[in-house]
């Protein structure tokens, strides 16, 4: 890593600049902060992304139920031309749709077109779908074990978006110090070039 090339710029040396020294301490700086503030950064967003998504998830499981529902027919086919091309659905097939009925938590009765649980449907076989206490439908309950997942793969981005944001600080702040050291350069050189080789420069 780069990063920490800068902080060798510490040893005395005759030769040593001033913004030698300062790349040094940005170089250290820009160490801590990888090494320390972007992990802090990961931590701290993951741990809030988790508990916002544990709390989605808790509320999903008390508000969404797993209800029995049974297959009343097939539903019926889209018209010609009417749906996708005939390629794309070789390429992506989907699952066929069956008019099915079902009772919601609150015993109200309920039928509507919904993805057959097998293939192929028959009428009368029993399945069972997500719907909230209504009776609409509803899709699968986020999981407590996948919304942690979820809250790590954000914290590791979010360390990691932290870690590339000091290394892009630190890379701009050296390009400016190159530039300085170029402009001094030129001004020192243009100040000693007419005498340069001239008998009693110094040369």
């Amino acid at each position: 890593m780069k990063t920490a090339t800068g902080v060798w710029r510490w040893r005395r040396n005759p030769l040593r600049r001033p913004t030698d020294l300062f790349e040094a301490w940005v170089a250290f700086a820009a160490l801590v902060c990888v090494l320390l503030v972007a992990p802090a950064v990961g931590t701290v967003a993951g741990l809030e992304v988790d508990g916002t998504l544990q709390r989605a998830a808790r509320e999903q499981q008390q508000e969404r139920h797993l209800v029995p529902a049974v297959v009343v027919r097939p539903a019926a086919e889209p018209p010609a031309g009417a749906g996708p091309e005939p390629a794309a659905q070789h390429q992506t097939p989907q699952r066929t749709q069956i008019v099915a009925s079902w009772t919601a938590p609150d015993g109200s009765s309920h039928q509507g077109t919904v993805p057959a649980a097998e293939e192929p449907p028959r009428a009368g076989e029993r399945f069972r779908i997500w719907t909230d206490m209504q009776g609409r439908l509803v899709g699968r309950p986020l999981d407590p074990s996948s919304a942690s997942v979820h809250a790590a793969v954000v914290g590791l981005a979010a360390a990691l978006g932290a870690a590339a944001l000091v290394e892009t600080l630190r890379r701009l702040v050296v390009r400016r110090l190159m530039y300085r050291r170029y402009v001094l350069l030129d001004r020192a050189w243009a100040a000693a070039g007419p005498d340069w080789g001239r008998a009693g420069a110094g040369s």
